[in-house]
C-alpha cells in the first residue's frame, strides 16, 4: 500500500500509480464499443474505421478511463489506510521516479480531525428563564391594537408619538440636492423608528402647516454611501398631524385577529398562549447559545480548511441572496470577501465536528416521538395544525428539518445535564428584543 504522506496539520498526500497498459486495454474496449454504432460523416454507421474512432472520440475516453482509474485506486488506498477525506482531493501528475509503463499522480487532500469530547462536567452554562405575566398580555394587546389603528386629522394638534405625520421635505448637502432626500406628502408613524432620530426629534411638536429647517448628520453606516458621514439640511412642512383611533377590545376586535366566535376571554388566552411559545422558543435559543459558546471554548482542535471555505462561500451565496430581496442593485457583483466570514465558518465547523461526536458518543439522535411532539407543538402556531403536522410528517425534506432541531435540543439538554448550569432570569423585555 502506498505511504501517506503527513505534510502539515490535517493534510495528507500520497502517490497513485497506474499502468498504461491497462488504461489502453480499456480505452481500445471502449473504443470498439462505440464504433458500433458510431455515425461519421462518410460512413454507415459501424462502418467507419477504429483509427477514425481513435481521433473523434479517443481523447475523451482516455481522459474519463483514466480518471476512473486514479479515483478507483485513491478510494483503495484511502479505505486501507482508513481515512476520512474531507473536501475534494487535489490531484497532479508526477514526472520523476516514475517506472516505465505506468503513470502516476500525487493527490493532496485533508483529513477529518480526531474528535475528542470534552469533560462535559467541567463546563460553565447558563439556562435561561422568562415567565410572561398579565401585564405582558396587555402590552402585546396594545401592540395589536396600535396595527389596526386607524387615523383622524387634528388641526391644531402638536405631533407625538404614535400620530401619523405627513410632510413635505428637502434635503442638501452643501447646497445640492442629493437622491432620495427630497418627497411630497410624505406619511410616516411618528416614534416608529422610521424615520432617523434627529429627523423624528425636528418633527414631534410640530403642527399642520408649520416648517422647519435644521441640520442632520447621516451615520457612517447608513445604506446609501453617497450621503453616509455627512451633515444635511432639512426643510420641511408638516401638511398634517393625524391622531391614531385604537380599536376597542371587543367582540368585533377579538373576530379581526382570527378568534371565530368573537370570544374577547378566548381572544385572551390565544395570545397569551402565542406569547408564551414564542418566549419558550426564545429561552429555548438563548440557552442553548451559552452551551455552544462553552463548547466552542473547550475545543481547540485543527479543523479542514476545506470545509471552512464552503462554508464561507455558503454564506457569501446567502448574503447575495439577501441582499437580492431587499432589492440591492448588482447584487450579483457587489464585493462581499469571503475572508469576511472565515473565522465564524471556522467556529461553526469546528463546534459542528463536535457535536457530530458528541451526538455519535451519547447516543442523542433525534427519536421518531420527539420530532413528532416538536411538529405538533410548531404546529401550534397555525389555524389548521392537524394539516401542518401531517405535511411535515409527509415530506422528508420539512421531517429532516425538524430532526436537526430536536437533535440540538438533544445535545443541549445533554450538556446541561452534566455541566455547572447557573441559573438566570431574563425579563420579558430583554428575552423579546424590546428593551
Amino acid at each position: 500500500m502506498p505511504e501517506v504522506e503527513i505534510l502539515s496539520g490535517l493534510e495528507r498526500r500520497v502517490d497513485v500509480a497506474i499502468s498504461v497498459a491497462d488504461i489502453e486495454k480499456q480505452v481500445q474496449a471502449q473504443l470498439k464499443r462505440v464504433a458500433r454504432s458510431a455515425k461519421i460523416q462518410g460512413f454507415r454507421p459501424g462502418k467507419a474505421p477504429l483509427s477514425l474512432i481513435e481521433r473523434s472520440h479517443g481523447p475523451g475516453i482516455r481522459y474519463d478511463v483514466i480518471n476512473s482509474e486514479v479515483g478507483r485506486n485513491l478510494d483503495k488506498v484511502i479505505e486501507e489506510a482508513k481515512l476520512r477525506i474531507a473536501g475534494t482531493p487535489n490531484l497532479e501528475p508526477k514526472t520523476e521516479g516514475v517506472e516505465d509503463g505506468t503513470m502516476a499522480f500525487s493527490a493532496t487532500f485533508e483529513v477529518y480531525p480526531d474528535v475528542k469530547v470534552p469533560d462535559l462536567a467541567a463546563l460553565q452554562v447558563k439556562r435561561a428563564h422568562a415567565e410572561v405575566t398579565d401585564a405582558d398580555v396587555q402590552r402585546t394587546l396594545e401592540i395589536l391594537r396600535k396595527q389596526r389603528a386607524t387615523y383622524e386629522s387634528r388641526e391644531d394638534r402638536a405631533a407625538q408619538d404614535d400620530d401619523r405625520v405627513t410632510l413635505d421635505f428637502t434635503g442638501t448637502i452643501d447646497g445640492e440636492a442629493f437622491e432620495g432626500g427630497t418627497a411630497e406628502k410624505f406619511p410616516f408613524v411618528l416614534g416608529q423608528g422610521r424615520m432617523l432620530p434627529e429627523f423624528e426629534t425636528a418633527v414631534r411638536g410640530m403642527k399642520a402647516g408649520e416648517s422647519k429647517t435644521f441640520p442632520l448628520t447621516f451615520p457612517q453606516d447608513y445604506g446609501s454611501k453617497e450621503v453616509a458621514g455627512k451633515t444635511a439640511e432639512f426643510s420641511i412642512t408638516v401638511t398634517e398631524v393625524a391622531e391614531p383611533i385604537l380599536p376597542e377590545v371587543d367582540a368585533d376586535f377579538a373576530k379581526s385577529l382570527g378568534q371565530a366566535e368573537g370570544d374577547v376571554d378566548k381572544l385572551l388566552a390565544d395570545v397569551r398562549a402565542n406569547i408564551e411559545r414564542e418566549v419558550k422558543s426564545r429561552v429555548q435559543q438563548r440557552t442553548k447559545g451559552s452551551v455552544m459558546d462553552a463548547l466552542a471554548a473547550a475545543c481547540d482542535f485543527d479543523v479542514p480548511k476545506a470545509l471552512v471555505n464552503n462554508d464561507a462561500e455558503g454564506r457569501v451565496k446567502a448574503a447575495r441572496e439577501e441582499l437580492k430581496q431587499r432589492g440591492v442593485p448588482n447584487a450579483d457583483s457587489v464585493p462581499i470577501p469571503v475572508e469576511a466570514f472565515s473565522a465564524e465558518s471556522e467556529r461553526r465547523v469546528r463546534l459542528g465536528l463536535l457535536v457530530s461526536e458528541l451526538v455519535r458518543t451519547a447516543d442523542l439522535q433525534a427519536k421518531p416521538e420527539q420530532v413528532r411532539a416538536r411538529i405538533e407543538e410548531f404546529a401550534q402556531n397555525y389555524e389548521q395544525p392537524a394539516q401542518v403536522v401531517a405535511y411535515y410528517l409527509s415530506d422528508r425534506q420539512r421531517r429532516a428539518e425538524i430532526e436537526a432541531i430536536v437533535l440540538e435540543d438533544n445535545v443541549v439538554d445533554h450538556v446541561v445535564s452534566k455541566a455547572q448550569v447557573a441559573d438566570e432570569n431574563v425579563s420579558f423585555d430583554e428575552i423579546m428584543g424590546t428593551n
